[in-house]
């Protein structure tokens, strides 16, 4: 069993955060000593599933939710499955989205880094898109699509 300032500490979350989801009652089945909240393994695993949904975009809300479904038992199997099913979509959608900007990252990187090294970006300006090299141009390619 660990102290709400332990887990705090291991997960990087601040006490008043934890507070705040037990308020909302995403930990059902936490125990206490008194006022003394006591974290088990079972709330540890739930809070890194509540971190992993918050960081696809799921709302406080829709995890309680989730939160509620895993109380009811098997009966919720799916509805469970179709909510990481549209986490998955969504979480694909969001690396996609960062790839491209990956690449446009590099790609400028790249492109300064040679304006520098030219005094200047007018050979650059001629390179575009045709003229770089293959592997800038897969770059360039996945930045501007």
């Amino acid at each position: 069993m660990y102290s709400i300032g332990q887990v705090s500490e291991m997960f990087g979350i601040p006490v008043s955060t934890l507070r705040y989801y037990d308020k909302e009652g995403l930990f059902p089945n936490l125990e206490r000593s008194g006022s003394t909240r006591r974290f088990g393994e079972g709330e540890l695993e739930l809070l890194r599933v509540i971190d992993c949904l918050k960081k696809t975009g799921l709302e406080i809300r829709d995890i309680k939710r989730f939160v509620d479904m895993v109380q009811e038992g098997p009966s919720t199997y799916a509805a469970r499955k179709e909510l990481f099913e549209a986490r998955r979509v969504q979480a694909e959608e969001e690396i996609e989205r960062m790839q491209k900007a990956l690449a446009m990252v590099k790609f400028k990187c790249w492109y300064y880094e040679t304006a520098q090294k030219d005094g200047g970006e007018e050979r650059l300006w001629e390179m575009i898109p045709d003229g770089l090299p293959k592997d800038i141009r897969k770059l360039y390619d996945l930045g501007h699509s």
